[in-house]
């Protein structure tokens, strides 16, 4: 049986609240935002990687369930669509930094 992976939009909204970081400089914020979407890419990669397999498993006859298999595809398939929705907001909000005027 495979690991069934908690990655949810309601988990990365839960890790991306404000807090205070009042002590934190420009680098470190940016060495965890790295470091968050470096893990939301990792789980991404791995719900593909479920799919795969429950794909192969229900190709060969070991899988009966094909809501199994669904469901899983749903999942990562709404994971990549928040992925490159959250890339699209980053690069709009890059864009818009480089068009003020100091």
């Amino acid at each position: 049986m495979i690991d069934k992976i908690s990655y949810s939009p309601l988990n990365i909204m839960s890790s991306v609240q404000p807090k205070d970081n009042s002590g934190e400089g420009a680098a470190d914020l940016g060495k965890r935002f790295g470091s968050f979407l470096n893990d939301a890419i990792t789980n991404l990669n791995t719900q593909q990687q479920q799919v795969d397999q429950l794909n192969q498993s229900f190709i060969k006859g070991e899988l009966s369930d094909v809501h199994q298999l669904t469901i899983a595809s749903e999942k990562a398939a709404l994971g990549l669509e928040l992925t490159v929705q959250v890339r699209n907001k980053v690069l709009e909000a890059y864009q818009e930094m480089m068009r003020m005027q100091l």
